[in-house]
């Protein structure tokens, strides 16, 4: 690695530092000292952080590494391994588009396609106003409703490309 790419890795990392707030340095601390001697249990401690963080960037998860006595890859394995965890922001509203073979055949790539459009965003990432994010899932376990777009904890079957848009407002 160059010295100028060390140099901006270095600048990323303290720009991440300064976004921490003591206030989640302790309550992270807090979770770490609850299950740091209890084996297995990296898994909670990365939901709670996420929880806590709003996601698990590369400085929450050299902390926990640090905290949990244990190789910063192992945790970073676990984060990446696990979908329901996330290295980068999400919006207040996570919308999921399924791409599964029973909702793609009923043209849930429209339904993509348009959310990207309105949004003006790509699947990953997040609305300028951090109101939305946008993911691309392979199932949704809701084939039967296809094609299905969830966003949050609410699954709509069914759906169409000419009204998914109706749907997303009413999470404005």
């Amino acid at each position: 690695m160059s010295n100028q790419a060390v140099a901006q890795d270095k600048s990323a990392v303290a720009a991440e530092e300064d976004t921490i707030s003591p206030e989640q340095y302790k309550k992270i601390d807090a979770i770490i000292e609850k299950y740091k001697n209890k084996p297995g249990s990296l898994i909670p401690v990365l939901q709670q952080a996420q929880d806590v963080y709003g996601y698990l960037p590369h400085i929450v998860q050299r902390y926990i590494a640090q905290g949990m006595k244990m190789s910063p890859s192992v945790v970073f394995g676990v984060a990446t391994f696990y979908s329901f965890f996330t290295l980068v922001p999400r919006g207040k509203h996570v919308i999921r588009v399924c791409l599964g073979t029973a909702c793609y055949v009923k043209r849930s790539e429209e339904i993509l396609d348009k959310v990207k459009d309105e949004l003006d965003i790509e699947v990953g990432e997040v609305t300028r106003d951090k109101k939305y994010s946008l993911e691309a899932v392979r199932c949704l376990g809701a084939c039967g409703l296809a094609p299905v777009v969830v966003i949050g904890q609410d699954t709509y079957g069914d759906v169409a490309a000419t009204k998914v848009m109706d749907i997303v407002k009413k999470y404005e």
